[in-house]
């Protein structure tokens, strides 16, 4: 096994090396990039499953590890692929107010610095988030190995149940535009909060314009 166990401890060191870093959004601190902590994970699987079967010893170690040299290349794969839709997000968002927030190693959410902008107990869209939206549905249809989901919220005026249905259309507009500009339907899931998660306070009015707002998660498939 001692060849795993050398390969297991150079993916581990190089997860340090100034190539496998990107810069986190939120922070500005230097953190791991998806592909190379999605390569130790797959290698580590495939290690394990591999020293899982065979009928001996011998055997074992050497599934051991093709299973680490096969886990890496996966795992590293759809990291290496999340990190180039992230940084071809930031750079057609740039100047646009959102962030690009990484949320988990397979899985970015689209931050904008006051939401998705409605009126009031409405659940069209302002032309003014058209462009940014634009931007989003360039990038979406150059990287279509990934999944959307789309959530709406509302402030806590009105009714619960009809926050509800309210925060659904949102999610829904947000996801028809997105389709209407060549984002393949079958990627697109829509689902309503309603007003059980503000982030702003609902005391005021600014606070209340903030929450009106539909997030929007880009997830890996695999």
């Amino acid at each position: 096994m001692n060849k795993t166990i050398l390969a297991l401890s150079l993916i581990t060191m190089i997860t340090g090396c100034q190539a496998t870093q990107r810069q986190n959004a939120m922070t500005g601190e230097a953190e791991t990039n998806s592909a190379t902590k999605g390569a130790l994970i797959g290698v580590l699987a495939g290690a394990a499953l591999g020293a899982a079967t065979g009928d001996s010893s011998d055997e074992r170690k050497k599934r051991a590890l093709r299973g680490a040299a096969a886990g890496g290349v996966i795992g590293g794969g759809v990291g290496h692929y999340m990190d180039k839709q992230e940084e071809a997000l930031r750079k057609q968002l740039a100047q646009s107010g959102v962030q690009v927030k990484r949320v988990g190693e397979n899985e970015l959410q689209l931050v904008m610095e006051n939401g998705i902008g409605f009126d009031s107990g409405s659940y069209h869209l302002a032309s003014s988030i058209y462009p940014t939206l634009n931007s989003v549905a360039i990038v979406l249809a150059e990287y279509p190995d990934t999944r959307l989901q789309v959530k709406g919220h509302t402030d806590s005026a009105g009714s619960d149940a009809s926050n509800q249905t309210l925060s659904e259309k949102r999610a829904e507009s947000v996801g028809d535009y997105l389709i209407s500009q060549a984002v393949a339907s079958g990627r697109v899931t829509t689902e309503g909060a309603g007003e059980r998660y503000p982030i702003c306070s609902n005391e005021d009015k600014q606070g209340r314009a903030c929450n009106r707002r539909v997030e929007i998660n880009i997830l890996a498939l695999n």
